[in-house]
């Protein structure tokens, strides 16, 4: 079982900024993903950035410019850099760590943090 516990939620105004951080913990073993996604009132869950092992990243459209994810492989550990904040980023945010063995994926998932932007 893998294990991730997020961090570094709160409260911020518009254009402020925010770090969130996940450790995982547990039977990882190999190549996985890390990322983070979020969940806004009556909205489905969306994709906000990923990183794999090697360090490649992918972003949703509309955190592009203002978020970077960044992970440490020592450690475990992902990290949210969270900048130029919006209203519309307000949400829970989940950490994610998926990885894949004997050809299967698996996905666990943090418990989220909540991120709530306003003045």
């Amino acid at each position: 079982q893998v294990q991730l516990a997020e961090s570094g939620g709160g409260l911020v105004q518009p254009g402020g900024s925010l770090r969130l951080s996940c450790a995982a913990s547990g039977s990882i073993f190999g190549a996985y993903v890390m990322g983070w996604y979020r969940q806004a009132p009556g909205k489905e869950r969306e994709l906000v950035a990923t990183i794999t092992s090697g360090g490649n990243t992918n972003y949703g459209d509309s955190v592009k410019g203002r978020f970077t994810i960044s992970r440490d492989n020592a450690k475990n550990t992902v990290y949210l850099q969270m900048n130029s904040l919006e209203p519309e980023d307000t949400a829970v945010y989940y950490c994610n760590l998926n990885q894949w063995r004997g050809g299967r994926r698996y996905d666990y998932w943090g418990q989220g943090t909540q991120v709530t932007v306003s003045s």
